[in-house]
């Protein structure tokens, strides 16, 4: 079992950066592929990035692909997900999620065992 905390969510202005931070307690850490997901208000959740659990592979959204990069320290438990660029219709509140040692790359939500709590962030225009 995992547990997932994210920081690094705030406002920021459009074509501003932000990183988000996903760090991770509990056992091989190094064995789940992660993810990131959003959710902005009356919309449904969707996918925007994953890492596989040895790193070697990420996987992005079209709609964040170029702006957004995700990145795992294993030897601290941690993913990253840097944003730059942000545009306003990227608010929304983030989500880590964390796959049990899967056999491919996860992209939907049904895929994830474990989720985090949720990081605002809001972009103004």
């Amino acid at each position: 079992q995992v547990q997932l905390v994210e920081s690094g969510g705030g406002l920021v202005q459009a074509g501003g950066s932000l990183r988000l931070s996903c760090a991770a307690s509990g056992r091989a850490f190094s064995k789940y592929a992660m993810g990131w997901f959003r959710q902005a208000p009356g919309k449904e959740r969707e996918f925007v990035a994953a890492v596989t659990w040895s790193g070697g592979g990420t996987y992005y959204a079209d709609s964040v692909k170029g702006r957004f990069t995700l990145s795992r320290d294993n030897a601290k438990n941690t993913v990253y997900l840097q944003m730059n660029s942000l545009k306003p219709e990227d608010t929304a509140v983030y989500y880590c999620a964390a796959d049990w040692f899967p056999p491919d790359i996860a992209t939907t939500i049904a895929e994830y065992d474990y989720w985090g709590q949720g990081t605002q962030v809001t972009v103004s225009s």
